[in-house]
């Protein structure tokens, strides 16, 4: 399974750019949506920028991330609500 990480640009370059995420920083190529200035939000996978996001957009998939993360760990209780905004509305 893939699962995308938003990362954030901290130095541009044309190829790679050094981004940091939830996974600290690291190189990621910039190939497929080609170079963008610092402080872009990118939606990543495996070490690949695939898409340019919000910052609003990031923060949501961090924290549904976190909620994988707790649910993966096994938690009494999770907070849907919390981890999903939106999830459960109708």
């Amino acid at each position: 399974m893939c699962v995308g990480i938003p990362a954030q640009v901290i130095e541009a370059g044309e190829f790679v750019a050094r981004c940091r995420s939830r996974n600290g920083e690291e190189p990621i190529n910039m190939m497929l949506i080609g170079p963008q200035p610092a402080g872009t939000w990118l939606l990543t996978f495996l070490g690949s920028a695939r898409e340019v996001i919000s910052a609003e957009d990031a923060r949501t998939i961090d924290l549904a991330l976190d909620g994988l993360s707790a649910i993966m760990g096994e938690s009494a209780e999770i907070d849907v609500d919390h981890y999903f905004p939106g999830l459960t509305d109708s």
